[in-house]
C-alpha cells in the first residue's frame, strides 16, 4: 500500500484537462488541494511528477473517476489519429499503434489540429471549389476555417458537452419562474413579456410558411409556428430569453475558444443557446436525479419534463456535473439515408468523422419500425462492446403534400454501465451476443460483411471475376504500407 501512495506518475496534459473540464484556475485548484499554485503549474508542464496520493485527493475532493476521464478523451484522440493515419495518403508510414496513442495522451493540441488539417485536405480533395477559392481569394492574414460544423463540433467534445455556467444560469432561471413542466411555455411566454417587452404569437403555417421561429426586432413579437409542438414551442421561448440574458456568458464561453470566423462563431452562439434551452426544459439537479431513479426510461422522462424523445436522449449527453455525474451517453441522429445530422458523446465510442456509420447498428433498422424502441448490444473490432437504444422520430409536422422529416435516434453507453438502464433489465450483458459492427465501411476491416458498401482503405483490393463472394468487395489481410 505504501509503494502505491509513493508511486510518482507524470501526466501533465491529463491534469491539465481535468481542471479545464472542471472550469477551474490553476489557483482554484491549488485551493482546493491544499497545494500551491506554482506545483499546479509545475505538474501540468510535466515537470514535477504527480503522485498517486495527489490523484486520489483529486478524485475525493471533486468526485472524479479519473479512469473514466482520462479514458473518455484518449480514445477519442486515438480513434481520430487512427483514421487520419489510415488514409492511403499515409500508405509509406509504417506508424504503430502505441505511437499514436502516445501522441494522443501527452499531445491532445496536436491530435486537434492533425484533425483540422486533415478535414481540410479531405474537403479540397473532394473537389470542393468553393472551398479552393476560398483559400485562393482570403486576403492576408485572414484564416481559413474547413467546416464549420465539424469546428463547432470539436469544440463541444472539448468541453465535454457540459457547460457549467450554462447550467447554473438556467436553474436560476427555472427557479424564478416556479413553475411545473406543463406550464413551462406561459411561465417563459410572461417573462419575455415582462422583463423584455416582447409578445409571445403562435402563427398559423400559411403567414409563417417556411419559418419555424421568427424574431420580430422591430415590433417586439416572437412568432412560432403552429407546427411546433408543445416541447418545441417552450424550447424556443427559452431559446430566445437565453440570447436575451446570457448573451455574456454565451460570449465568454467563445472567447475561450481561441480566435473564430464569422461562421463558426455564430454557430457556436446559436448552439450554446440551444444548449441553455434544453437546460431549461430539463433543470440538472431535478433531470439527473429523476433520469437515476427512472433507471434512465426515456419515455416516462420526456412525459415528466414534457420534453420530446429527442430532447431527453441529448439532454443524457450533459449529464457531467462534478458530484453528479450520469450515465456517459452517445448519441447519433441519422436520416433515412444514413446522413448523420447530430452526434455527441460523453463517453469513448469513436465517432467517425469522415464517413456514415456501419448499417449493421440497428438505428437503420427503426424506419422500417417506427412504432419501436430498438435495443442492441454491439461490437467494434478492437472488441469494445456497447449497449444501444434506438427509436425513429419525426419532427415537426410538415404540411402536406412535403414529406414529413424523419430522423433515427441512437443513445447508446459502455457495456458496463448498462445495467444501470431499464432497457437492459433482465438481459445477461456478459452473455449477450454482441452485434460485430465497424466505425463505417471505409476503416472497418471485418471480412465477408454482406453490407460492406466499399473496401477498406487500409487493404489491397482483391478482384476475381471467377468467384462472387458474399461481400461486394475482398481484400487482402495485409495492411497497404
Amino acid at each position: 500500500m505504501a509503494g502505491n501512495a509513493a508511486r510518482k506518475l507524470f501526466v501533465g496534459p491529463r491534469f491539465r484537462r481535468i481542471r479545464q473540464q472542471l472550469g477551474l484556475s490553476q489557483t482554484q485548484m491549488a485551493e482546493g488541494l491544499e497545494i500551491s499554485p506554482s506545483y499546479i503549474n509545475l505538474i501540468e508542464r510535466n515537470q514535477r511528477p504527480v503522485t498517486a496520493q495527489l490523484l486520489l485527493r483529486l478524485a475525493e475532493t471533486y468526485d472524479l473517476d479519473l479512469r473514466d476521464l482520462a479514458t473518455a478523451d484518449e480514445d477519442r484522440f486515438f480513434a481520430e489519429l487512427n483514421e487520419i493515419f489510415s488514409d492511403p495518403l499515409f500508405r509509406q508510414i509504417d506508424l504503430p499503434k502505441q505511437e499514436l496513442r502516445d501522441l494522443a495522451e501527452l499531445c491532445p493540441g496536436v491530435t486537434h489540429s492533425l484533425q483540422r488539417l486533415y478535414a481540410a485536405y479531405t474537403e479540397a480533395r473532394r473537389g470542393e471549389t468553393m472551398v479552393a477559392a476560398q483559400m485562393a481569394d482570403r486576403d492576408e492574414g485572414t484564416r481559413f476555417e474547413a467546416n464549420p460544423v465539424e469546428r463547432i463540433r470539436d469544440l463541444i467534445e472539448a468541453n465535454r458537452n457540459y457547460f457549467p455556467e450554462l447550467e447554473q444560469a438556467a436553474e436560476t432561471l427555472r427557479d424564478e419562474l416556479n413553475a411545473p413542466a406543463e406550464e413551462l411555455f406561459a411561465a417563459l411566454a410572461t417573462r419575455l413579456r415582462e422583463k423584455h417587452s416582447v409578445v409571445t404569437r403562435v402563427m398559423p403555417v400559411d403567414i409563417m410558411r417556411d419559418t419555424l421561429r421568427r424574431f420580430d426586432r422591430h415590433r417586439r413579437q416572437l412568432l412560432i409556428s403552429e407546427l411546433v409542438d408543445s416541447p418545441g414551442r417552450a424550447f424556443q421561448l427559452a431559446f430566445q430569453i437565453g440570447l436575451a440574458e446570457c448573451g455574456g456568458g454565451f460570449d465568454a464561453i467563445v472567447g475561450r475558444a481561441g480566435p473564430l470566423d464569422d461562421t463558426p462563431r455564430r454557430l457556436y452562439r446559436i448552439t450554446l443557446a440551444n444548449y441553455f434551452a434544453a437546460a431549461v426544459m430539463m433543470p440538472y439537479q431535478a433531470f439527473h436525479g429523476a433520469a437515476e431513479a427512472l433507471n434512465y426510461d426515456v419515455h416516462v422522462l420526456a412525459q415528466r419534463f414534457n420534453a420530446g424523445f429527442e430532447q431527453v436522449c441529448h439532454r443524457l449527453t450533459t449529464l457531467q456535473r462534478p458530484n453528479a455525474r450520469g450515465v456517459p451517453f452517445f448519441l447519433l441522429r441519422v436520416d433515412n439515408a444514413g446522413n448523420v445530422s447530430k452526434r455527441f458523446s460523453s463517453g469513448t465510442f469513436p465517432f467517425s468523422k469522415f464517413g456514415g456509420t456501419c448499417p449493421l447498428w440497428n438505428v437503420h433498422s427503426t424506419f422500417d419500425t417506427p412504432d419501436r424502441l430498438l435495443k442492441q448490444v454491439i461490437e467494434l473490432p478492437d472488441g469494445t462492446r456497447y449497449f444501444s437504444i434506438a427509436q425513429m422520430v419525426r419532427r415537426p409536422v410538415a404540411p402536406h403534400p412535403q414529406p414529413q422529416p424523419r430522423f433515427a435516434i441512437g443513445l447508446g453507453c459502455e457495456i458496463r454501465h448498462a445495467a444501470k438502464l431499464v432497457y437492459a433489465t433482465g438481459m445477461d450483458l456478459e452473455k449477450a451476443e454482441g452485434t460485430p459492427i465497424g466505425v463505417n465501411c471505409r476503416l472497418c476491416e471485418r471480412e465477408n460483411c454482406s453490407q460492406r458498401a466499399e473496401p477498406p482503405i487500409t487493404r489491397t483490393l482483391i478482384l476475381d471475376e471467377n468467384t462472387r463472394r458474399v461481400s461486394s468487395f475482398a481484400f487482402s489481410n495485409a495492411r497497404e504500407l
